[in-house]
């Protein structure tokens, strides 16, 4: 087999496996950044859907908390159902459906409506993501695959914070008197020109011996998260009511009789939703243990420093949105370094982003302490730019490490995993961070409260980097 470029179609055999052109792999890489943009891009813009619809905190906290555990909930199932009837069909699908549902939330006409759009939007994703990760690993191998995740992990992390930024741009912007409506509605032409390019360059995968969906652990992961992210995300809005600690009590018996139904499943040779034996991959355990801390403190610091400068430092949409702007412009350019660091210093590569990230949180926690409230871009420029840095060196790395064991034929599975815990760190990173700077805000004012939260993040910052010293050395 002999290869034209490094991300291009090469001359294979009809019996080689499909390859995942540089035309499809920008399609597929669309696809991603589209569901997390979605899911940071209205941090900026609550205040303003807030007066247009009359909605109550606890009901903006839900346009939230309904995309966040709805995605989180049925990725899995998402990546198990590409396995079984085509990656390229359930992506195509997803990605319709996450274009209808965009339109619907961006024409609700009442705040309960946008909520339960923001829920089918949050399915949409679930079954559009997983196929990204299952594709680049069924169509791609050596340096091509290797290339491919380092831009898969720059277009996640670089998606998240874009999409603060390109909110607030949309809000101020007001297109056509569409206010808060337009982060949604922008969705839509980005969809048809990705579902024209899906048709034309994503090349079908599947699994060679696919199996059934396994309905017992769907049901029971669904609960065991719903369980875990309802009360947590809608808990400290609500005032903690009888329903969020009966909840909670519920979540350590889902997950127990998830993971011995599981484990049957195992044991007697079938496929289950989450197969046990993949946790015995050094490399996929110990990364999953990682990105969860990671998660949790990048979106809780993304909604916190949203809600602070608007609501305390006075900044619009616009100035609160591209006071992270240094983040990601630093965070894309560093990511591509990603490959050639790896190559040459593994992934301790991870650990010297996880002590540069700390920095970045110092940095931005004096900033917060010293200049406030006068705090915009430039106070907060050389922190961002630094913690940019060091998440760069994170976010990309950790998902290569994840995925660098599991089997093409486990992809959908292994890639829904992966991205379901990321998705559930996030809501976590919301709900925790998010109840812990807004609880707070009453006592203490919004500066302390600011700072105390970054000092949280920076003790989260401190456990990752302290976990990133038992990853695998070299990337197989």
């Amino acid at each position: 087999m002999t290869e034209t470029g490094t991300l291009t179609t090469s001359a294979r055999s009809p019996a080689a496996p499909p390859l995942l052109g540089g035309l499809g792999l920008f399609t597929v890489l669309l696809g991603a950044a589209l569901p997390l943009i979605d899911f940071f891009i209205v941090n900026v813009a609550l205040p303003t859907m807030g007066q247009d619809l009359h909605a109550s905190e606890s009901v903006l906290e839900l346009v939230i908390a309904g995309y966040g555990v709805s995605y989180a909930v049925l990725l899995v199932l998402g990546g198990r159902l590409g396995d079984l009837f085509g990656r390229r069909r359930l992506f195509l699908g997803g990605m319709a459906a996450f274009g209808l549902t965009s339109l619907a939330c961006g024409l609700a006409p009442n705040a309960w409506m946008l909520v339960a759009a923001r829920v089918a939007q949050g399915a949409a994703s679930a079954a559009m993501l997983p196929q990204v990760l299952a594709t680049i690993q069924s169509a791609t191998d050596g340096p091509r695959r290797a290339k491919a995740m380092s831009l898969y992990g720059a277009t996640a992390g670089l998606s998240m914070v874009a999409g603060q930024i390109l909110g607030g741009v949309l809000v101020a912007a007001d297109i056509a008197g569409t206010g808060w409506r337009s982060v949604f509605l922008v969705n839509v032409p980005v969809v048809v020109l990705g579902l024209v390019l899906a048709a034309r360059a994503v090349p079908e995968t599947r699994s060679q011996h696919p199996e059934p969906v396994d309905g017992p652990g769907t049901v029971l992961l669904a609960t065991a998260l719903l369980a875990l992210l309802a009360p947590l995300t809608e808990g400290r809005a609500a005032g903690w009511p009888l329903w969020t600690w009966l909840s909670l009590a519920l979540f350590p018996l889902a997950a127990a009789a998830f993971y011995f139904v599981e484990r049957r499943e195992d044991r007697r040779g079938r496929t289950p939703l989450v197969p046990p034996s993949l946790f015995a991959l050094t490399s996929f355990r110990r990364g999953l243990v990682m990105i969860v801390p990671f998660g949790i403190g990048f979106s809780g610091f993304m909604f916190v420093i949203a809600v602070a400068l608007q609501d305390g430092a006075g900044l619009g949409p616009v100035q609160a949105g591209l006071a992270l702007a240094p983040m990601a412009a630093v965070f894309f350019v560093v990511s591509l370094c990603g490959p050639h660091l790896i190559a040459r210093y593994g992934t301790r590569v991870v650990t010297a982003g996880g002590l540069i990230q700390a920095v970045g949180v110092a940095l931005l926690a004096l900033a917060a302490w010293r200049s406030w409230p006068d705090l915009g871009v430039w106070q907060l420029a050389p922190g961002a730019a630094v913690a940019g840095a060091g998440q760069a060196l994170q976010l990309p790395v950790l998902f290569r490490i994840i995925l660098s064991e599991v089997p093409p034929v486990r992809g959908g599975v292994g890639s829904g995993v992966m991205i379901t815990t990321q998705q559930s760190a996030l809501a976590l990173g919301v709900a925790t961070l998010g109840s812990l700077f807004l609880s707070l805000v009453p006592g203490h004012g919004m500066q302390d409260a600011l700072v105390t939260t970054l000092l949280v993040q920076l003790a989260i910052v401190a456990l990752t980097t302290l976990l990133s010293l038992r990853l695998p050395r070299r990337i197989s």
